[in-house]
């Protein structure tokens, strides 16, 4: 039992946002990693984070991804469906049809999630009784595509009830880490900064590190960390080749 906000029955969700209509990349979350579809790639390593009771897929309404649905049952993986573009509403909506105390955000398009990474976050919510919301996102220190936010969900029902503006809606947290006042924030911080590293998927390139990656690992830790994949690419710096013309982060402070 962890000395935290609430006691050992709180229920932890990860859930993972995931929709087909990507503008950049469509179907990406189909696209083969490892012989399977990045979505259950990603999913098989979520599974290995400790702290977490559930994982949920929250996916939209529209027809396009009906096809997310599918894999989903096909897998046995718990869903929700709700708004495409507010995508807070659609956390909001899957917070409380799972009953989640905790939430755990992610995106599909982070493939290479460290499960342990996640852990650390939770437990750093858990051990800070009076924080609200903890993530790695608040300073540029972790790799692209290593970005963890957790936050209650009395917080997230407040984010619903007071956000505005779009950019708020869309992205689910800017409101709570844009008011420090009202919300109580920690920052998880890498020793070393790893922010020059891309491991998200937003184009076909992405995909290829990220396959690269999968092929030279697997084989040796089914489920490898982050710091695996940073020797590698120390060992193999043509790796981040594959898709450094691509460095910008979508700046959302």
């Amino acid at each position: 039992m962890v000395d935290g906000h609430l006691s050992s029955f709180m229920k932890i969700v990860i859930i993972v946002q995931a929709r087909m209509g990507s503008t950049r990349l469509p179907n990406k979350v189909l696209k083969k990693i490892n012989g399977i579809p990045m979505l259950i790639f990603q999913y098989l390593r979520l599974k290995e984070v400790k702290r977490a009771n559930l994982i949920c897929v929250a996916t939209s309404i529209e027809e396009k991804d009906d096809i997310i649905v599918q894999l989903c049952l096909n897998n046995n993986i718990k869903y929700f469906r709700g708004s495409e573009s507010n995508v807070l509403k659609r956390y909001f909506d899957a917070a409380n049809n799972v009953n989640a105390d905790l939430i755990v955000r992610v995106n599909s398009d982070c493939p290479l999630i460290d499960p342990f990474e996640i852990d650390k976050v939770i437990e750093k919510w858990l051990v800070n009784k009076k924080v609200d919301y903890v993530s790695n996102i608040l300073e540029e220190t972790f790799p692209l595509g290593m970005h963890i936010e957790v936050f209650s969900k009395k917080i997230l029902d407040t984010a619903y009830h007071e956000a505005k503006k779009d950019d708020e809606k869309e992205h689910v947290t800017p409101y709570i880490y844009r008011n420090p006042d009202k919300f109580k924030l920690l920052s998880v911080v890498s020793k070393e900064n790893l922010s020059h590293h891309r491991w998200t998927v937003d184009y076909e390139e992405d995909i290829e590190f990220v396959k690269s990656v999968a092929e030279r690992l697997m084989p040796i830790k089914k489920i490898f960390q982050m710091k695996d994949i940073i020797e590698l690419v120390d060992n193999e710096p043509n790796l981040k080749k594959i898709n450094n013309m691509y460095t910008k982060r979508q700046n959302l402070l």
